[in-house]
């Protein structure tokens, strides 16, 4: 039985997308609009599908439905994390995600989509658009409905090793320039606010959802400041970015071996620098910057060695 699962990716294409994750992952991408890699997914709309042992060529959907027990039981009807790396070289529309309730009543039962972001690149005085300054209902529809972006939209100066939560309900975007980690709900659900009148490649402007939109954003904004804690964990330098109801994240540095403890039923975790290798007991996975891989409930001994940058997840 596999206890540690290697991922491999799904990409998507996007009109706001360019080549950072080839140039920076050295990942094979469809085009030269490429503006999402899947990386851990067991969603519907992009499935990862088991690289090593085992399990070689099963979707983790698969894996999810029928072995649970390298999840330790872990009580969900579907797998309950998405990891992304987001290549924004445009800007990306001005949009807002439903919270669970109402994407169940309004979007056949999906999962609502709370998530967060790790700043993994991004050009000089790069900025991303997080929360609005309206203060009650009415004046956030007025602004939308009279094009009053500059005014509703707050915009923040970002640099790389940034991290932002952004819960369902907050209005948000990334922008030009932008290299991203996202670990969010596993949810597909996004309603558009506001495209810069942009054309797709049809010629036509891209669907707004404003009435579903107004009804979730959440008024008035409330930032939600990311405070991060880091210690020394032995030879790993551990940072806490968020400890959420619906997810946890860290960075681990890791300089020489480390010895893991799984502190949750599984980890997800993502390769954004380094390489070196993993061990469970004889199990031993090669990893490099790009690689992503879940540490499941059945890995014990678990030892980290090399030069590693990691991005580690858990529900």
């Amino acid at each position: 039985m596999s206890r540690l699962l290697k991922l491999k990716p799904v990409f998507k294409e996007r009109i706001w997308g360019g080549t950072a994750l080839k140039d920076s992952f050295s990942y094979e991408i469809p085009s030269d609009q490429t503006g999402e890699c899947w990386a851990i997914s067991a969603h519907p709309n992009g499935n990862s599908i088991i690289e090593n042992g085992l399990f070689a060529g099963k979707e983790l959907s698969w894996l999810w439905d029928h072995h649970r027990e390298l999840f330790d039981q872990y009580e969900a009807e579907r797998f309950p994390l998405l990891t992304k790396i987001l290549d924004a070289k445009k800007d990306l529309s001005v949009q807002v995600h439903p919270d669970d309730h109402y994407a169940k009543e309004h979007e056949h039962s999906e999962l609502g989509k709370t998530e967060c972001w790790y700043i993994i690149d991004c050009q000089e005085d790069a900025e991303l658009v997080i929360g609005h300054h309206a203060r009650s209902k009415a004046q956030l529809v007025q602004m939308i409905h009279s094009g009053g972006w500059e005014e509703l939209l707050r915009r923040v100066k970002i640099k790389p090793g940034d991290f932002f939560y952004v819960p369902s309900g907050t209005i948000h975007a990334l922008c030009e320039g932008t290299l991203v980690l996202e670990t969010q709900q596993s949810s597909d659900t996004t309603y558009r606010v506001y495209d810069y009148d942009r054309l797709d490649q049809n010629g036509e402007k891209r669907e707004l959802h404003l009435k579903k939109a107004i009804d979730v954003i959440t008024v008035p904004d409330t930032i939600h400041k990311s405070s991060p804690h880091t210690y020394d964990h032995g030879p790993a330098r551990v940072t806490t970015y968020i400890e959420d109801k619906y997810f946890s994240v860290y960075k681990w540095v890791v300089s020489a071996d480390y010895h893991v403890k799984r502190h949750a039923p599984f980890l997800l975790c993502s390769v954004i620098n380094g390489q070196g290798e993993i061990k469970s007991e004889q199990e031993i996975l090669s990893i490099k910057k790009g690689d992503h891989f879940i540490i499941t409930a059945l890995a014990s001994d678990i030892i980290l060695s090399g030069k590693l940058e990691l991005i580690v997840s858990h529900p």
